[in-house]
């Protein structure tokens, strides 16, 4: 197996100056003079949002990472590396997996080092909170636009009412797709939704008539040797 690699990853978007590519590249070059690392790769991205996940540079030392290629990976910090708490967990996790290191130099984090894997840990439980912030507050909105009788999900385009004539005058589906202006699956959705409602209609009357029953036995009082007496 060949020597393992040190990469060395920085970006900028458009309107960074202060932290310009090449004091990055200076600073990340400054680290590995004073750790004596004298082979390594420098990966970047120029002109590329923090907020896109995906950037040529990064997915190309990405790959090498979980080719296990890479010893360790340095940024110049977080903000260069991820565009998010989740994207951040990823990128860690994924080196994991290979053993890894990770350093970020402006927020001084090796994840190496006992108060680096301390950090791994916390950022992990901030990476859930977040998913779990996310659903609930997901969860909590279509709960308020139900309330407010908003249309959840897409729209539906079909003709219901024209497809259910059709349906019931016995029409196939191809034909019925034709004059309906719609895909066979449209009709066919259409067609399990009939069913679904007479299935709940059996089942509705069903369950009435089971309570009526109910409701008479309730009424009825059977006493030993007896015939059946209406209770007072």
């Amino acid at each position: 197996m060949s020597k393992r690699k040190v990469c060395l990853y920085a970006r900028v978007s458009t309107h960074d100056q202060a932290t310009g590519l090449e004091s990055q590249v200076r600073a990340l070059r400054d680290y590995c003079t004073l750790n004596k690392v004298t082979e390594y790769e420098i990966y970047s991205d120029e002109g590329i949002s923090g907020t896109k996940s995906s950037r040529p540079g990064l997915d190309r030392m990405m790959k090498a990472v979980r080719d296990n290629e890479v010893d360790c990976v340095v940024v110049y910090s977080f903000s260069r590396f991820a565009r998010s708490t989740t994207h951040m967990l990823n990128g860690l996790e994924e080196m994991k997996k290979t053993n890894t290191n990770f350093v970020s130099l402006t927020e001084k984090i090796d994840t190496n080092s006992p108060i680096g894997k301390a950090i791994f840990v916390i950022i992990s439980a901030i990476a859930a909170l977040e998913r779990d912030l996310t659903d609930e507050r997901v969860r909590n909105g279509l709960a308020n636009a139900r309330v407010k009788g908003k249309l959840i999900g897409r729209k539906k385009m079909r003709d219901s009412d024209l497809i259910r004539k059709l349906l019931k005058s016995g029409m196939s589906f191809r034909k019925i797709s034709e004059i309906a202006r719609c895909s066979h699956g449209s009709v066919n959705a259409e067609k399990r939704a009939i069913l679904k409602e007479e299935t709940l209609a059996k089942q509705k009357l069903l369950d009435e008539q089971k309570a009526k029953e109910a409701e008479a036995n309730s009424n009825t009082v059977l006493f030993p040797d007896q015939k059946p007496v209406e209770a007072a």
